[in-house]
């Protein structure tokens, strides 16, 4: 499970740029063949009052936490590929538009994450598969 909770100034995104851009999460997970359930992204606007930069409000900064639960990179080489290709989609929804962006990136240990009482089923397994193309968990 990738979850991203993006920290944004009141009013940087619409509804539907909030959809476009969890969107683009959850494709990029998606091609990976994680299922498109296991990713979720929480939006929280902040007030300029409440977002300090340097001790100094911010009306113009995003902050991403992502954690990762469902796959970790292992190899040095992967997360810095796997950070530049995080950091490319979401200058689309923040450098693009103007927005100042810094994110990190945590991972949890796959063996403390259920769904549903499940625990998620092997990397790559047939039943992980089963999960991705029912979109849902299911008993394996």
């Amino acid at each position: 499970m990738p979850l991203w909770q993006v920290y944004h100034p009141v009013g940087a995104y619409s509804e539907e740029q909030k959809r476009g851009f969890a969107e683009d999460v959850t494709q990029f997970y998606a091609r990976f063949g994680l299922p498109k359930f296991y990713v979720v992204t929480l939006f929280h606007a902040v007030p300029r009052a409440s977002f300090l930069v340097g001790g100094v409000p911010s009306d113009d900064t995003v902050r991403v936490v992502i954690e990762h639960i469902a796959r970790h990179a292992e190899d040095s080489g992967l997360r810095e590929r796997m950070s530049e290709a995080l950091a490319r989609l979401l200058a689309a929804h923040t450098g693009d538009r103007g927005l100042h962006c810094e994110f990190h990136i945590d991972e949890t240990p796959r063996d403390q994450w259920m769904i549903d009482g499940l625990r998620p089923p092997p990397t790559g397994s047939e039943a992980e598969q089963l999960w991705a193309q029912d979109n849902r968990p299911v008993p394996y």
